[in-house]
C-alpha cells in the first residue's frame, strides 16, 4: 500500500498573488486567525502573469508559482469564477474577463441574464449555477499544494445586495434566501466559530488550512 505524500506546512511570511482588492480582503480575513503575515502581488509591484490554463486549478498554479519565483517566498493564489449550467459552463475561467478591464461586473451580470433569457431559462431550475475556487500554495523550489471548493445555487435576477464583489449579487446559494451580495463577510466566508465556511473560497481554504496551516 502506497503511503500518501505529506503536506508541507507553511511558516513565515506569505505573498498573496492577486491584484484584486476584493479577493485580497477575503484572503487576508481567511489567513488572519492563523497569524500569517502577507503582502499582495499588487503591493509588491509584481506583474500579473498570463493565465493560460484551461482550468481554475491550472491558473491558480500559474499565479502562485510566478509570485513565489519572483519573491523567493511562499505564495498563495486563487482562481475562481461563476459556472452557469445553462450557458455550458460560462463564464467559468473567463469570469473576470467578462467584466473587462474596467471590472464592470454589472455589465457582466447583464450579459449572463441576456443569454439566459435567450435560452428560455427563466425558472430557478433552469438557472442552476455554482462558484468554484481553486487555491494554490507554492514555494520557490517548485513545491505546490492545491485545493478546490465549490458552492451550488442559482443565478437570480435582478442582482441583490451591495456587499461582496464580482458576481456575488447574482448568486443565491442553496438553502439560503439571500445572495452572497446580501451577506456579511462572516456569513459568506467566515470560518468556524464565526461562520460556516459557506463560500467556495472558504471551503477550499478549510482544506488548505487542515493540510498546511494547522500543527
Amino acid at each position: 500500500m502506497q503511503t500518501p505524500a505529506r503536506h508541507r506546512k507553511l511558516t513565515g511570511a506569505l505573498v498573496i498573488a492577486t491584484h484584486n482588492p476584493g479577493k485580497l480582503k477575503e484572503m487576508r480575513e481567511l489567513l488572519a486567525p492563523f497569524g500569517i503575515e502577507a503582502q499582495s502581488a499588487g503591493e509588491l509591484g509584481l506583474k500579473e502573469p498570463k493565465e493560460t490554463g484551461n482550468t481554475f486549478a491550472e491558473n491558480a498554479r500559474i499565479k502562485a508559482l510566478a509570485a513565489a519565483l519572483a519573491t523567493g517566498r511562499p505564495a498563495f493564489a486563487d482562481d475562481s469564477g461563476l459556472v452557469v449550467e445553462a450557458l455550458a459552463g460560462q463564464p467559468g475561467i473567463h469570469s473576470a474577463r467578462w467584466a473587462g478591464e474596467g471590472k464592470d461586473f454589472r455589465g457582466a451580470m447583464n450579459r449572463i441574464q441576456t443569454l439566459l433569457i435567450e435560452r428560455g431559462a427563466r425558472e430557478p431550475a433552469q438557472r442552476r449555477a455554482h462558484f468554484v475556487a481553486a487555491l494554490c500554495l507554492a514555494w520557490p523550489d517548485g513545491h505546490v499544494e492545491q485545493f478546490e471548493g465549490r458552492v451550488d445555487g442559482i443565478a437570480v435576477w435582478p442582482p441583490r445586495g451591495e456587499a461582496g464583489f464580482g458576481y456575488d449579487p447574482l448568486f443565491l446559494p442553496d438553502g439560503f434566501d439571500r445572495t452572497f451580495g446580501q451577506m456579511s463577510a462572516d456569513e459568506k466566508h467566515g470560518l468556524p466559530p464565526k461562520g460556516q465556511g459557506l463560500s467556495h473560497r472558504a471551503r477550499a481554504f478549510l482544506k488548505l488550512a487542515d493540510a498546511c496551516l494547522k500543527t
